[in-house]
C-alpha cells in the first residue's frame, strides 16, 4: 500500500512539472527534455510494481512489454504501434520495446485510452500482475485519469539512434525543485525558438497539403477507373443475359427437334407394324400350306393303307382264285401290264415325294407345282378306282372261269409268291423313305422358325441402331453448338481476365505511390529543426564548424549544414521566395516535381 501511494504521488508530481513546463515553453518536447525523461522513468516503475516473474530457459524475465501486448488485441487502433516497435531492429529486449511503445502512444495522445482499455480487462491483467499490483487496484484508474492531461502536450521523440534497451530508470528529484527556478530565465529564449518552429511547422503543413491534393487526384483517377469497371461489368451482364436469351432458343430449337425425332420414330414403328402384319399374314399362308401338305399326305397314307388292305384281300381271294387261276393264264398277260402300270404309279409317288421336299424348301416358288401335283394325283387316283372297278368286272369273269384256271394257278403260284415278296420289300422301302421325309420336313420347318425368328431380332436392331444413329446426329449438332458456345464464354472470360489484371496492375500502382507517400510523410514528420547548440559538425561532410565556416538551416528537413553543402535554393510550399536547400533535400525535391510533371 506505501510503495502504490508513493508512486502515486510521484506519478503527480512529475505530470504536473511536465504539463507546467511543456505550457511555459509552448513548444513540441523533444526526448532529450528532462521532465519528460523523468515522467516516463516513474511511469515504468508503476508498470512495473507487482509483475510476476516469468521462468524461461535463459531465466527469470520481468518485463511491462507482455501486458502493452494485449492492447492489440483488445483495441485495433494500437495496432501500428504495435508493428512500428516490432519492425525497429535496434530494439533487442521486451524493456526497449515497451519504452518505444510508451514514446508511440505519447505521441499519439491515446496513452491514457489504451491504458484504460487494459484496467478494463482485469482478467488478462491477473496473469502479468499479482493481486496487490498498482494496475490491479484503485490507483491504476487514478493514474489512467492523470495521464488524460497529457493530451495537451505536443511530443516529438526520435526513436532512432537511442538506446533504448540500456537506458537505466532513476528518478531525479532535484528536477522538481529546480523547474520552478529555471522557467522564468528560459522565456526569452524560447520565443525565438517559437518562432524557427513556427515557419517549419508551416513547411510542413504546406507539404501535407501538397500531398494531401496529390491524394486527393489520385483518389478521382481510383473513382474514374471504378466508373469505369463498373460500366464494363453492366455490359458484361447485358451480355450473359444475351447469351442466356440464345441458350433457351437454342433449348427449344432442341426440343422441337426432339419431337420430330419422336414423329419420326412413331412413323417407324407403325411401318414395323405394318411390316410384320404383312409378315404374320404371310407365315400364316405358310401355315396353311403346310396344313395342306400334311393333309394331302396324310390321304395318301390313307390310299397306301387301303391299298394294302386291298392287296390282302387279294391275297386272301387267291387261295379262293386257286381253281380259277386256270382259267386266268390268258388274263396273266394283262396283270403283269397291270403290275407294271403299279410300279409306274410307285416311282411317280417317289418323284412326288421328292418334289414334295423340294417343295418345302422352296414352298413359295412350288406352290403351283403342287397344285398341279395334286391335280395329277387326283387324276391317278381316279385312274386307280376306275382300275379297280375294272379288276372287280374281271374278277366276276374269273370267277366265271375258275374252273378253267386252276391248272394254271398252281403253276403260277409259285411266280406270284416270289412277286409278292418283291411287293412287299419294296412297300416297306417306300414306308421307310416316307419316315424320312417326313423327318426332313421336320428338320426343315425348325430352320425356318429359327431363321424367322432371327429376322425379327434382326429387324428389331436394325430398327434400334436406326434410332440410335438418329439420337448420336441430333446429340452431335447439340454439341457442336455447345461448343461454339464455350468458346465464344472462354473468349468473354479471357476478356474479362485481361480486363481485371489490368485494374489488378493499376491498383498496386496506386498502392506502391501511396506507400511513397506514406513514407514521405513519416520522413517529414520526423524532420525537427535543430538548435544551433546542439550542431557542432556539418551533418553532410561532417566538417567541424568555426567562424569561417558557418553554420546554415535546411529550410526543408531542418538540419543544419556548411554553406557548400547548402548552397542551392529552391522555392518551398511555405516560402513564396527560393530559400537555402541542402544537396539531399535538392535532390529530392527536383525528383519528386519531375515524377508530378510526368
Amino acid at each position: 500500500m506505501e510503495e502504490r501511494a508513493n508512486l502515486m504521488n510521484m506519478m503527480k508530481l512529475s505530470i504536473k512539472t511536465l504539463i507546467q513546463s511543456a505550457l511555459s515553453l509552448g513548444r513540441t518536447l523533444d526526448s532529450d527534455f528532462p521532465p519528460l525523461q523523468q515522467f516516463f522513468v516513474v511511469l515504468e516503475h508503476c508498470l512495473k510494481h507487482g509483475l510476476k516473474v516469468k521462468k524461461t530457459f535463459i531465466g527469470q524475465n520481468k518485463s511491462f512489454f507482455g501486458p502493452l501486448e494485449l492492447v492489440e488485441k483488445l483495441c485495433p487502433e494500437a495496432s501500428d504501434i504495435a508493428t512500428s516497435v516490432k519492425n525497429l531492429p535496434e530494439l533487442k529486449t521486451a524493456v526497449g520495446r515497451g519504452r518505444a511503445w510508451l514514446y508511440l502512444a505519447l505521441m499519439q495522445k491515446k496513452l491514457a485510452d489504451y491504458l484504460k482499455v487494459l484496467l478494463d480487462h482485469k482478467h488478462l491483467l491477473s496473469e502479468f500482475y499479482e493481486p496487490d499490483a498498482l494496475m490491479m487496484e484503485e490507483e491504476g484508474a487514478v493514474i489512467v485519469g492523470l495521464l488524460v492531461g497529457l493530451n495537451v502536450i505536443d511530443a516529438n521523440l526520435c526513436l532512432k539512434g537511442e538506446d533504448l534497451d540500456s537506458q537505466v530508470g532513476v528518478i531525479d528529484f532535484s528536477l522538481y525543485l529546480k523547474e520552478t527556478q529555471d522557467s522564468d530565465s528560459k522565456q526569452d529564449g524560447g520565443i525565438t525558438a517559437v518562432l524557427d518552429q513556427k515557419h517549419y511547422v508551416e513547411e510542413l503543413n504546406r507539404h501535407l497539403s501538397c500531398t494531401v491534393a496529390d491524394l486527393q487526384n489520385k483518389i478521382d483517377c481510383l473513382e474514374k477507373t471504378n466508373s469505369k469497371l463498373q460500366e464494363e461489368l453492366a455490359a458484361a451482364t447485358d451480355r450473359i443475359g444475351s447469351l442466356q436469351e440464345e441458350q433457351q432458343q437454342l433449348k427449344q430449337q432442341n426440343e422441337l427437334i426432339r419431337e420430330r425425332s419422336e414423329k419420326s420414330v412413331e412413323v417407324t414403328k407403325e411401318d414395323t407394324k405394318v411390316e410384320l402384319d404383312t409378315y404374320r399374314q404371310s407365315r400364316q399362308g405358310l401355315d396353311e400350306m403346310y396344313s395342306d401338305v400334311w393333309k394331302q399326305l396324310k390321304e395318301e397314307k390313307k390310299i397306301r393303307l387301303e391299298l394294302e388292305k386291298e392287296l390282302e384281300l387279294q391275297i386272301g381271294m387267291k387261295t379262293e382264285m386257286e381253281i380259277a387261276m386256270k382259267l386266268l393264264e390268258k388274263d396273266t398277260h394283262e396283270k403283269q401290264d397291270t403290275l407294271v402300270a403299279l410300279r409306274q404309279q410307285l416311282e411317280e409317288v417317289k418323284a412326288i415325294n421328292l418334289q414334295m421336299f423340294h417343295k418345302s424348301q422352296n414352298a413359295e416358288s412350288s406352290l403351283q407345282q403342287k397344285t398341279e401335283a395334286i391335280s395329277s394325283f387326283e387324276e391317278k387316283t381316279n385312274e386307280m378306282m376306275s382300275s379297280m372297278k375294272q379288276m372287280e368286272e374281271r374278277l366276276q369273269h374269273a370267277e366265271k372261269a375258275r374252273q378253267a384256271a386252276e391248272e394254271r394257278c398252281n403253276k403260277m403260284k409259285q411266280e406270284l409268291a416270289g412277286r409278292l415278296d418283291t411287293c412287299r420289300q419294296q412297300m416297306s422301302q417306300l414306308d421307310s423313305k416316307c419316315s424320312t421325309l417326313e423327318k426332313e420336313l421336320k428338320s426343315e420347318k425348325e430352320q425356318r422358325q429359327t431363321l424367322q425368328r432371327e429376322l425379327h431380332q434382326e429387324k428389331d436392331a436394325t430398327s434400334l441402331l436406326k434410332t440410335e444413329l438418329e439420337q448420336m446426329e441430333g446429340l452431335k449438332k447439340e454439341l457442336r453448338k455447345l461448343q461454339d458456345e464455350k468458346q465464344q464464354l472462354e473468349k468473354v472470360c479471357e476478356e474479362q481476365e485481361q480486363a481485371l489484371q489490368e485494374m489488378g496492375l493499376h491498383l498496386s500502382q496506386s498502392k506502391l505511390k501511396m506507400e511513397d507517400i506514406k513514407e514521405v510523410n513519416k520522413a517529414l514528420k520526423g524532420h525537427t529543426w535543430l538548435k544551433d547548440d546542439e550542431a557542432t559538425h556539418c551533418k553532410q561532410c561532417e566538417k567541424e564548424f568555426s567562424i569561417s565556416r558557418r553554420k546554415h538551416h535546411c529550410r526543408n528537413c531542418g538540419d543544419i549544414f556548411c554553406n557548400t553543402c547548402s548552397s542551392n535554393e529552391l522555392a518551398l510550399p511555405s516560402y513564396p521566395k527560393p530559400v537555402r536547400v541542402c544537396d539531399t533535400c535538392h535532390t529530392l525535391l527536383l525528383q519528386r516535381c519531375s515524377s508530378n510533371s510526368s
